[in-house]
């Protein structure tokens, strides 16, 4: 019963955390025109984003093995919602960068906490469940995203993330709070090691559909932190998408197909409904056809989507590119992910997350300075060209997996 709480509110971080992300991206064109920034600037500027979350995610494992996972979220997610107050209030570019810095610092380490958490759920539950918390994830982008559409068309940037920022930091003393109280009750009973012993093979067994074949994975357990890294590498440019939808798919709608700020809301909005739809139907597809395909076909699906959104300048065909995006990209970083967490337990999914994550944010600053000398529409083609890479990946290490069961 506490676990089963205990999974609720971490969900329900979950989708506060993509909630603030998604508001966060509504705003973007109008804190860029606030501060008079060209596209590489705010590249620059969207830089602190990423140093603030790799400088926390470092520490955030530590954080969480010394005081908890819950704590460090409770206190990221308020670093996050008073961050995303500054954005808008500030009057220059490097002044934005500050201020993302610490935005950043917030959701990295929330990410990995609450990933932290999400492992230790999945031990208890006994399934693999991580695409339910990501979808959670996505939903709130998409409700942070039409939210914010409607928000910006009635109030400023500012009052809109000061709204935003408040709800934030409401929502975390409440959930937060039962949080922390509902981890210290699932870890209390802890003098119960046969249980636990005998959950442990379970526990790895059903960590394994979600893509692996369980016949395959004793071949690799004698070089398991390469595939890790691996596994980290296709969740990076499965990451790298969802960074630069969110940060530069609503702008590349309002300045080259010139839609209004919420309409352009609206390709974000759709990019993370198809996530939820993808993520939802998540533990499903891994099942049905395996690991390999679902990041494989994923990739080539995001790959295909992105080249229609970024090329093709017109806006039905454009939020439909976004829409094939979303469900491209939905599962292979939880698959990813997961498939680390199944070779090298939870020092896998910190690795993989960790590589994973830096594709979410080093994607935004690269597509930036990218756009600033070969136009946005160019630069959002790097999706495409790492999403395909990410799915070569995902082949190849199904080959690698293959061929000692096959030299037998």
């Amino acid at each position: 019963m506490a676990a089963t709480r205990e999974r609720v509110l971490v969900t329900v971080i979950f989708a506060l955390d993509g909630f603030l992300f998604g508001n966060w991206v509504v705003c973007v064109p109008q804190v860029k025109a606030h501060v008079h920034a060209s596209a590489g600037s705010l590249g620059l500027a969207l830089l602190g984003i990423s140093a603030g979350a790799v400088l926390t995610m470092v520490i955030t494992g530590r954080l969480c093995a010394r005081f908890g996972s819950a704590p460090i979220t409770a206190a990221s997610a308020t670093l996050m919602s008073l961050a995303i107050l500054l954005p808008a209030r500030v009057t220059s570019v490097a002044a934005l960068a500050v201020v993302l810095f610490v935005f950043g610092a917030g959701f990295g380490g929330l990410n990995v906490a609450l990933n932290s958490s999400a492992v230790a759920i999945t031990g208890h539950v006994g399934r693999p469940i991580m695409p339910s918390f990501h979808a959670a994830f996505s939903l709130g982008g998409l409700l942070g995203a039409l939210v914010g559409g409607a928000l910006a068309a009635v109030l400023s940037a500012v009052w809109h993330l000061t709204v935003t920022g408040l709800f934030g930091l409401a929502v975390t003393a409440l959930v937060g709070t039962l949080l922390i109280r509902a981890e210290a009750s699932v870890a209390a009973p802890t003098p119960r090691p046969p249980e636990r012993a005998t959950a442990r093979p379970p526990e790895r067994a059903t960590a394994r559909p979600a893509g692996a074949r369980q016949a395959r994975l004793p071949t690799l357990a004698g070089r398991p932190r390469v595939f890790v890294a691996v596994f980290g590498l296709i969740a990076l440019c499965s990451a790298y998408g969802e960074g630069a939808m969110a940060d530069w798919g609503a702008l590349h709608l309002h300045e080259n197909l010139h839609t209004s700020v919420g309409l352009a809301a609206a390709g974000y909005a759709s990019f993370s409904g198809a996530m939820v739809v993808g993520r939802l139907s998540g533990t499903w597809l891994l099942h049905r056809f395996g690991r390999t395909f679902v990041l494989a076909a994923g990739g080539l699906t995001a790959a295909a989507g992105m080249l229609v959104a970024a090329l093709v300048p017109v806006l039905a065909l454009a939020i439909a590119g976004f829409i094939l995006i979303g469900l491209g990209l939905a599962n292979i970083f939880p698959a990813a992910i997961g498939q680390a967490g199944a070779l090298d337990g939870p020092k896998g999914v910190a690795t993989a997350s960790t590589i994973g994550y830096f594709g979410l944010l080093a994607g935004p600053p690269t597509i930036g300075f990218l756009a600033e000398r070969t136009g946005l529409p160019a630069a959002l083609t790097t999706v495409s060209l790492l999403a395909a890479i990410g799915a070569l990946v995902a082949v190849l290490v199904h080959r690698a997996e293959a061929a000692p069961a096959t030299a037998r």
